[in-house]
């Protein structure tokens, strides 16, 4: 029975110690618990946003409206995936924290239960004939067989909770293996979807560029007001008085109709509108661009002066969309922010995406919610999310779902 307790404890010691593991991602176990349920609630969300955009492009009879669902849908899958990724990475860290603390707890034990073994191992290996050429070692031999047959018991007695953590030592190796396997299948799924949606994004532009002398000369006083404006708010508040001209110029009415014979000129009815100045409620379904934890909230203290929006960490890489429909204003590199995407929602509303590594939407694009409009860099990126109504910047959770 020693001899066996001695083989698991070994065997547990070199396997785990043998066995790779992933760094943590997270300083303490609490904080990665909170992580884990957080990317298995982001992937639960991106599944049931493509499942519905997928209906939504099955059901589409526009080509152009069902080509942008299908692509929101993808961009929804990559999403999926990277969730996936963060919560098989969070497991793996948790496994990682429960060995860590089970080898200290197995090595302090290590010490006094093998010099006990071994030694009882040592006495019960003694020869009896071996003992008879000598006066005294059989009766000594018998008080040792009669210590170890009481000795025996209290030992196992004493090494249960020593042989439960060698058992869950094989548990974790298990679990290890299976969360391993699902990061695999994880990743193979992220790599696939990214390639789908960069070939449907590559079918996109293609059919695009038809109409690419106007999106191109607006796009050019687009980057050229960036160059202007002071900073991003001016950016922000140019682009709004912008929206504001050409959604009057929008309201205006018809042409004239040329009546026939004689009948005096009749000017067409302009459709009902609704005033620029009406409240119009926040865009709605609104969501976070990316999926990651929050590292500055909505009116967080930042370098002295209040934050405007949220901050995301996501994941290298990771696939950023737009919060809600709507039409991209501006698309481009801006001075100290890496690449960025405004986009303006009915109503006044407008959603400004910072620190894109690459942006894949040009300005006049119109998105449906969902749609993918970059990614986030490499390392340890961070994405910020600004919404305003009016120019008044607005709690983006106070409306995302």
């Amino acid at each position: 029975m020693s001899r066996m307790l001695v083989l698991l404890f070994a065997c547990a010691v070199l396997g785990t110690a043998a066995m790779a593991q992933r760094a943590p991602v997270f300083e303490d176990a609490g904080e990665t618990r909170a992580a884990l349920q957080q990317a298995l609630a982001e992937r639960e969300a991106a599944e049931a946003r493509s499942v519905r955009l997928e209906a939504e492009a099955a059901a589409s009879q526009d080509a152009v409206d069902r080509t942008a669902r299908q692509a929101a849908a993808l961009a929804a899958r990559v999403q999926q995936a990277e969730a996936g990724i963060a919560a098989a990475d969070a497991r793996l860290a948790l496994i990682g924290e429960e060995q860590a603390r089970l080898r200290s707890a197995l090595g302090r034990e290590q010490r006094p239960i093998v010099t006990l073994t071994a030694a009882l191992q040592q006495f019960s290996r003694r020869p009896v004939a071996l003992s008879l050429l000598r006066p005294g070692e059989v009766r000594d031999l018998v008080y040792l067989r009669a210590v170890m047959a009481s000795t025996v018991p209290q030992v196992e007695a004493r090494t249960v909770a020593l042989r439960a953590a060698i058992d869950r030592q094989a548990v974790l190796r298990q679990e290890t293996t299976q969360a391993t396997q699902v990061l695999r299948q994880e990743e193979a799924a992220l790599a696939e979807r990214r390639t789908e949606l960069a070939a449907l994004e590559a079918r996109q532009r293609l059919a695009a560029r038809e109409a690419g002398s106007l999106a191109s000369r607006e796009a050019e006083r687009a980057l050229a007001l960036g160059e202007q404006a002071r900073d991003l708010d001016a950016l922000v508040g140019e682009l709004d008085r912008a929206a504001v001209l050409r959604n009057r110029l929008a309201e205006l009415p018809g042409p004239l109709l040329r009546p026939e014979g004689n009948a005096p000129l009749v000017a067409e009815e302009p459709a009902a509108i609704t005033s620029a100045s009406a409240p119009v409620g926040a865009p709605a379904p609104y969501i976070l661009p990316v999926a990651g934890r929050t590292v500055t909230g909505f009116g967080a203290p930042v370098s002295g002066v209040l934050s405007q929006g949220l901050t995301l960490a996501p994941r290298s890489n990771a696939q950023v969309v737009a919060p809600a429909a709507g039409r991209v204003a501006f698309a481009g590199p801006y001075r100290g922010y890496g690449r960025i995407v405004i986009i303006e929602h009915a109503g006044g509303w407008t959603s400004l995406v910072t620190g894109l590594a690459r942006s894949d939407v040009a300005v006049g694009d119109e998105l449906v919610g969902g749609a993918p409009i970059g990614v986030a860099g490499p390392g340890r990126p961070t994405v910020t999310l600004e919404l305003r109504r009016d120019g008044e910047a607005v709690n983006p959770l106070e409306f995302a779902r």
